[in-house]
């Protein structure tokens, strides 16, 4: 099964797939558009969640670093005067730290990838979107915003004017990504931020065309018009989508061969060229998790 990823929902459904089928069997294709550099590493929000998702050490209350890590070097450097935009435990800046290090001597983001995963001891394919930097800006009244800082420093409290993806005409993905989205396999879009996390994977030069000779199996991250967690909304009002899962659908449209939605979700969906299809979506612990991944396993290779 190969899963289109962003930092929070979709880990989810990775936790719940690792229960019921072989880890070697999951590849996930994650958004890099949130990366940034901070204190001289490479900062890989989304691939780092995915990354401790796999290797069983993913802070779950969190949904983000590494559980039970300590921060005595982000403490110091506050101390020192030098403040950083997002809190990195001090076993998360390692995989920065290492991931820098390679990048540094050549290596591709990928491939620096791929050898965490070594390291790590995780059997599953964690694939970047690209190689290649892309950065997602949030216009708002006051001026531009990098995403970390309106979501992580200003909390999301910002006027969102518009959305963009500095990077994203020349950035290309990956040949492994290619290659796992043509591989005959089903696709799952995670209930996943569409517009930040989902967003850039699908602007990548050719994308979505190949998505659209695939089996591609949507879970909406909206339950009636506020989404599970994060600013997917408040994104998608600023765009003009409509905050729900009909907008979901909608944006997703050309691509989609089964839509899932919650079953605790009012809205009342149709689709000419899709299946529509309800289930119980909130993965709130890992019963609740394998319980939904198995429903999507099912339907996805029915």
């Amino acid at each position: 099964m190969i899963l289109l990823s962003g930092g929070t929902g979709t880990p989810k459904l990775i936790q719940g797939l690792m229960q019921i089928i072989p880890a070697e069997k999951i590849t996930a294709i994650v958004n890099t558009a949130d990366d940034m550099w901070v204190s001289g590493n490479l900062v890989s929000p989304d691939v780092d969640t995915v990354l401790y998702t796999f290797a069983g050490i993913i802070d779950d209350e969190k949904w983000w670093g590494i559980k039970n890590d300590s921060f005595r070097t982000y403490e110091r450097l506050k101390s020192c005067g030098h403040g950083e935009e997002m809190m990195i435990g001090d076993l998360d800046r390692a995989t920065h730290i290492l991931r820098s290090e390679l990048i540094r001597n050549g290596v591709r983001l990928t491939d620096a990838t791929s050898r965490i995963c070594a390291q790590m001891g995780i059997r599953s394919k964690v694939l970047p979107m690209s190689d290649a930097p892309v950065s997602t800006i949030v216009a708002t009244p006051d001026g531009d915003l990098g995403f970390q800082k309106f979501w992580v420093e200003l909390k999301g409290e910002p006027e969102v004017l518009d959305i963009r993806f500095d990077g994203i005409e020349s950035a290309e993905p990956t040949p492994e990504v290619r290659d796992a989205l043509q591989s005959g396999d089903t696709i799952v879009i995670g209930p996943s931020n569409p517009i930040t996390s989902i967003g850039p994977i699908l602007a990548l030069d050719g994308i979505t065309e190949i998505l659209k000779k695939a089996k591609v199996v949507v879970i909406s991250p909206i339950i009636g018009d506020k989404p599970v967690s994060g600013p997917a909304g408040k994104f998608m009002d600023a765009l003009g989508i409509d905050v729900s899962s009909k907008g979901i659908l909608d944006l997703y449209h050309e691509i989609v061969d089964i839509f899932i939605h919650d079953i605790r979700d009012e809205c009342e969906l149709t689709c000419d060229s899709c299946d529509i299809l309800r289930a119980d979506t909130m993965m709130s612990n890992i019963d609740r998790a394998e319980a939904f991944a198995r429903f999507v396993y099912e339907v996805s290779y029915n």
